[in-house]
């Protein structure tokens, strides 16, 4: 069988793509792109037998290419998933998959029209080995009826919106760009579906700085099934990038850190914590791209599917209105 062919548009954390797409044996990396010609010219020099372009549109053109990896700034990508819908590539696309509403619905037109064309995206919480273990044990029932979560993004790096692309970009959601992280993590733990969001946000981290939207976004989020669930955005802390996330259930309480996660299972004043000393910075691995190539290959589904990426987009939306509106808003899917 002739290998997959892919192109990777944006070589930031699209090299890391390009590792991953290269680890499956069906699957091979033929050319590179990035409109920095300094990026492109590293990039490409750790990869030399691969092409280098500095146009997207030659790899979404080009016919010898089966799948086009979007890994662009944010802004880019709802014009360049059209382009590749178009010509039908298929499409693993870095979150979020655009920042407008009416884009999001035109992409979704443009895939439920081209059923043929596979689309993933890089929800990479999913496949940490710790967040792994948690699922398995609140589907096994072990943690009981979930009724409240919380997901925090702390990303502390602040700098990345006041000097970085993020700030020179027309429009930047701190909920597209870093909270869905922590929303599609949520939503996939508990098999959740979303029904209501309340949320606010403020710029005080980055005041008095050319980054001109929110840097913190804090939302409710209300699911079909009654669990409530807080989760923020929070780029402007002074901490190390971290993923919080609690989960509560009617048996147990699950609580990550740094090091091992905590697990209560008593409710007793000094009760100590089981430890739960499963790796969890070990999402960066090939699984979720590896998994997308097997199912453009008939072998399986992905670990991100289409329905995964349109419920955590359409919550992002929903929390992006309530922000503006100060109103509960549903989540349209």
């Amino acid at each position: 069988m002739n290998k997959l062919r892919v192109g990777v548009i944006g070589l930031g954390v699209g090299a890391r793509h390009v590792e991953c797409f290269d680890a499956h044996e069906a699957c091979e990396v033929t050319t590179l792109c990035d409109i920095d010609s300094d990026k492109l010219r590293e990039i490409g020099g750790q990869f030399p037998q691969k092409k280098v372009v500095a146009e997207a549109e030659a790899v979404i053109s080009d016919p010898d290419i089966d799948v086009v990896s979007i890994a662009s700034f944010d802004d880019l990508h709802f014009e360049q998933m059209v382009a590749g819908i178009q010509h039908g590539k298929h499409i693993f696309v870095e979150k979020p998959m655009c920042l407008q509403e009416e884009h999001y619905l035109e992409v979704r037109r443009l895939l439920e029209a081209n059923p043929q064309i596979k689309v993933s995206s890089n929800h990479v919480l999913r496949i940490s080995s710790r967040f792994q273990r948690l699922k398995h044990q609140i589907k096994a029932g072990e943690y009981g009826d979930i009724f409240y979560l919380e997901g925090d993004y702390q990303y502390g790096r602040l700098e990345k919106l006041t000097s970085g692309w993020r700030g020179k970009i027309d429009y930047y959601s701190v909920i597209l760009g870093g909270g869905i992280h922590v929303i599609d993590l949520l939503l996939w733990l508990t098999d959740s579906e979303p029904v209501e969001v309340s949320a606010f946000g403020n710029k005080i981290a980055s005041r008095n700085t050319a980054f001109r939207h929110l840097d913190m976004v804090a939302a409710l989020i209300r699911m079909k099934s009654g669990i409530i669930a807080k989760i923020t955005a929070n780029f402007g802390c002074h901490r190390p990038h971290f993923h919080s996330i609690e989960v509560y259930g009617s048996k147990k309480t699950f609580l990550n850190r740094p090091g091992p996660a905590e697990v209560f299972t008593s409710k007793q004043k000094g009760a100590d914590p089981e430890l739960m000393d499963v790796p969890y910075y070990d999402y960066q691995k090939p699984e979720l791209i590896c998994s997308f190539v097997d199912w453009i290959l008939d072998r399986g589904e992905p670990v991100v599917t289409p329905r995964d990426i349109y419920r955590a987009m359409a919550t992002c939306f929903a929390i992006e209105k309530a922000v503006i509106s100060g109103n509960p808003t549903p989540v349209n899917y």
